[in-house]
């Protein structure tokens, strides 16, 4: 069966980004004219998803509100209805980590489809040069017998690894082919891992790892990691596979300062309403600089 159904955790403090999230969640900071969390939306229904979880926290109730309808704007809902889409919000009542938030989401990958999961302060932008987006990719690469999750990965410079979730090829990887997954690791220190294949913020993850998670305590700093989980279910003989991006598409990560200025300023240097004015402005800056 299709895969229809997908997560977005959005619980997160987003303490990086402070004092900008004091009073608003870092997944409705603006990317030109939309939030962050609606492209994430937006991801998901293009790649058929019908029914959207959010697992939210303290002082995320404007994601609701910007998904609602609004009659004092004259608005309707804000993804057409004729997607099917339906949204729905649970609460996890303090930030225990992403494994954490992902356990609120088990009922909804019961039936064995499997469930996406969509980090909600992280864009992945597919270009039409290439033909099918990571979502989608996903979702195939779920389907054959035996296999538990299926992430996205990227490589990173090996002075990134430490930011990241790393995956272990199984097996020589090349391209952008597939591949086995024996084993995944939170935020190795650098030198310390045989990898630099970094988690990208999308999963399809299967009922063996929320097995797992029920099972997976929280590490030192209190926090529920997925990268345990996954360990779990392949000391079981699951089977994890890693897909990684194109080398066209792009993972914008919103969770630094740094991170969401450099995707505010791409996307609007090349927005075709106003690009070229924008443009034009920066090379004005930037010569006056030199």
């Amino acid at each position: 069966m299709a895969i229809t159904d997908a997560l977005v955790p959005v619980a997160g403090l987003g303490t990086r980004l402070l004092p900008a999230t004091r009073s608003q969640p870092k997944e409705m900071l603006p990317i030109v004219d939309k939030p962050v969390v609606q492209y994430v939306v937006e991801e998901l229904v293009r790649a058929g998803i019908s029914r959207v979880l959010f697992v939210t926290g303290r002082r995320k109730r404007a994601i609701e509100d910007h998904f609602d309808a609004d009659p004092e704007l004259e608005t309707g809902p804000l993804i057409d209805p004729r997607t099917g889409l339906r949204i729905l919000y649970t609460r996890q009542p303090s930030p225990a980590g992403l494994g954490d938030a992902l356990r609120y989401g088990e009922g909804l990958a019961s039936g064995g489809e499997g469930l996406v999961v969509a980090l909600g302060d992280a864009i992945v932008e597919t270009p039409p040069s290439v033909r099918r987006a990571i979502v989608p990719r996903l979702m195939d690469a779920f389907a054959p017998p035996g296999v538990a999750a299926v992430i996205a990965v990227a490589p990173v410079p090996d002075e990134l690894v430490s930011r990241y979730g790393i995956v272990v090829p199984a097996t020589v990887a090349s391209g952008t082919d597939p591949f086995e997954v024996s084993e995944v690791v939170e935020k190795p220190a650098r030198g310390t891992i045989a990898s630099c294949y970094a988690v990208m913020g999308r999963y399809v993850l299967g009922p063996s790892i929320f097995a797992a998670l029920r099972e997976t305590a929280a590490d030192a700093s209190g926090e529920v990691q997925v990268a345990d989980a996954v360990r779990i279910a392949l000391g079981r003989g699951d089977r994890v596979v890693a897909v990684p991006l194109a080398p066209a598409e792009r993972r914008h990560d919103i969770g630094s300062v740094e991170g969401y200025c450099a995707a505010f300023l791409e996307y609007a240097l090349r927005d075709p309403r106003f690009g070229d004015v924008l443009r034009a402005h920066a090379a004005r800056l930037l010569h006056e600089r030199d």
